[in-house]
């Protein structure tokens, strides 16, 4: 055991000393020590209830003979901290929690770890985790919000977000913006669409690194506790067997991702994750790969915001497992990968059902024969742009228009809610990407605000920052190479018409090379807009985001 390293011989009589000071008895040091990194605060409504989560986890690991750790992981809230600087500390915590997780697992010799996480940042850090760590590993997340309700329809904050662009335009009442203020997050958990924290949970199961039902059993739901006790009780399996992340997370394990990604419509930040999570277990993940497997992978689900159906919704109809099993009809996946159930993805699969063919299209009858999400290039974006496909009103897959050029969000937002944005506009958003941002800001407010507007269908937006999953329209993120680094982003003029096709995967400036070439000669580099703290420090060190915006040692000259 690794933990024998704290816990045996007599040299180890001052670490026993310590233990003994925590309350721990001989038998439980006799034990593995099993770590759990709970996720609990109280500022992020997806982690108000892991106290509870945690609490099960820890009864399942002392029912199969372990000893039970808990130690603690940061969360950001990402509505909370959106349109303002915490923004700017939304994605940069993903690379504060691997590392963190990484220090206290490795300080302290844990046997194995169990990961509670629920919300954007928090799961693919504790992924990145689990792979750098690599003992016996099993993730329990806290579950999806369920809907809210609004004059008799289902709301989530994607809803609440564009009431305010509606309240802005005045074709919503200040009586109704508050109703849905009260409404549209009724419940603790991850925000009820298939936004980031979602998309990450159900790429969890589909990894094999949580058990079936992880990124779609409510929050509220006794099930999620019982799924918690197993979790603390197949962890203790996994350690028995020494089945390992390494072991789980392949590269097959991987593309099984990206496809499940592509059926689910979920968030474009998961192509900012998944090429992080393959980093950690020396995979090449390059972004184009969506595009082949969206190219044969027809997209089954319109959650929100894509559509009128919500995490509940999923559940009822089966999970990510009759998901899986719908994409199977046709070879899709690879099933003998191994999961943290001791199982094949083949086995796991092997009894689901859809029972919802309204929520998890049939395969012979989707929603659309490609994927949820597109990498676009072409001279405005050479090293790549993605776009979530399935959330694109269909007048706006093809677009040309003017470019409305704005050097940062709360300058776009204002001419968007001040009415200086029209029809055809192609709004340019730039100097937000990881290095410029820094930490590459979610543009949920200017994509709500187009909405809300009345735009949604006649808009576009090209950032080098990224989106939330609760955004939806014409929205085309992670551009680059970046404006910061002197990507065409960063050339692009007032007025310059952009031509936007997504079935044709093209993201072009209508300038000639040799403009372009005059403008760059001029260009020149911005001073960075933060010179201290961690910020300044992770500018230094972030890759584009068609790298994930994974971070590196700089190069010495």
């Amino acid at each position: 055991m690794r933990s024998d390293t704290v816990t045996k011989g007599k040299q180890q009589a001052p670490h026993r000393s310590l233990f003994n000071a925590l309350g721990l008895t001989k038998e439980e040091m006799e034990r593995p020590l099993v770590g759990i990194v709970s996720s609990y605060n109280e500022i992020v409504p997806g982690h108000m209830n892991l106290d509870k989560i945690v609490n099960a986890v820890k009864q399942g690991v002392a029912m199969a003979g372990g000893t039970p750790i808990v130690f603690p992981a940061i969360a950001v809230c990402d509505g909370i901290a959106m349109g303002h600087i915490g923004m700017k500390y939304s994605l940069v915590t993903r690379d504060l929690i691997a590392d963190s997780t990484e220090a206290m697992a490795l300080a302290h010799q844990f046997d194995a770890l169990v990961m509670v996480p629920n919300c954007d940042k928090n799961v693919p850090g504790l992924l990145m985790a689990a792979a750098r760590i690599n003992v016996p590993t099993i993730f329990v997340s806290g579950g999806p919000m369920l809907a809210g309700h609004v004059k008799g329809e289902k709301r989530s904050l994607s809803s609440m977000f564009e009431a305010v662009g509606a309240n802005a335009a005045g074709t919503m009442s200040d009586e109704d913006l508050c109703e849905f203020e009260n409404k549209v997050c009724p419940t603790c958990g991850s925000c009820s669409g298939m936004y980031t924290a979602n998309s990450m949970n159900c790429l969890t199961e589909v990894l094999g690194m949580g058990l079936g039902g992880n990124g779609t059993i409510p929050a509220v739901y006794s099930a999620r506790i019982r799924l918690a006790k197993q979790a603390g009780m197949k962890v203790m399996e996994l350690l028995e067997k020494n089945i390992r992340p390494r072991d789980i997370m392949t590269e097959k394990a991987m593309l099984n991702a990206l496809t499940v990604d592509m059926a689910l419509g979920c968030s474009t930040n998961s192509m900012l994750h998944l090429p992080a999570i393959a980093h950690e277990i020396g995979m090449d993940f390059e972004i184009d790969f969506a595009n082949g497997i969206s190219e044969k992978t027809p997209n089954l689900c319109h959650l929100a915001p894509a559509g009128p159906t919500y995490m509940e919704d999923l559940n009822e109809a089966g999970g990510v497992y009759a998901v899986m099993a719908e994409l199977n009809k046709k070879n899709l996946l690879h099933t003998d990968c191994m999961t943290v159930t001791g199982k094949t993805v083949g086995e796991n699969i092997e009894e689901a059902v859809n029972r919802n063919p309204e929520v998890i299209r049939p395969i012979e009858n989707p929603y659309s024969r490609t994927g949820g999400l597109a990498v676009l290039k072409g001279n405005l974006a050479p090293d790549g742009s993605v776009v979530k496909r399935s959330a694109v009103v269909e007048e706006m897959l093809v677009h040309e228009g003017p470019a409305r050029v704005f050097e940062c969000e709360e300058d776009a937002i204002d001419a968007i809610k001040g009415g200086k944005i029209v029809a055809g506009d192609v709004v340019v958003i730039r100097y937000e990407g990881p290095k410029g941002g820094p930490g590459m800001r979610e543009m949920l407010n200017p994509t709500s605000a187009i909405a809300g507007m009345g735009l949604g269908s006649s808009v576009a937006l090209i950032t080098d920052g990224r989106f939330s999953g609760a955004s939806r329209g014409a929205s085309i993120g992670h551009v680059s190479p970046e404006a910061a680094v002197g990507g065409p982003i960063a050339l692009v003029e007032e007025g310059d018409m952009i031509k936007i096709d997504i079935p044709g995967l093209k993201l072009e400036l209508a300038v000639s090379d040799e403009e372009l070439a005059k403008r760059r000669e001029k260009w020149e580099p911005r001073e960075p807009k933060v010179t201290t703290g961690y910020l300044a420090r992770y500018a230094s060190m972030v890759t584009s985001g068609n790298r994930g915006a994974i971070l590196e040692i700089p190069k010495s000259r």
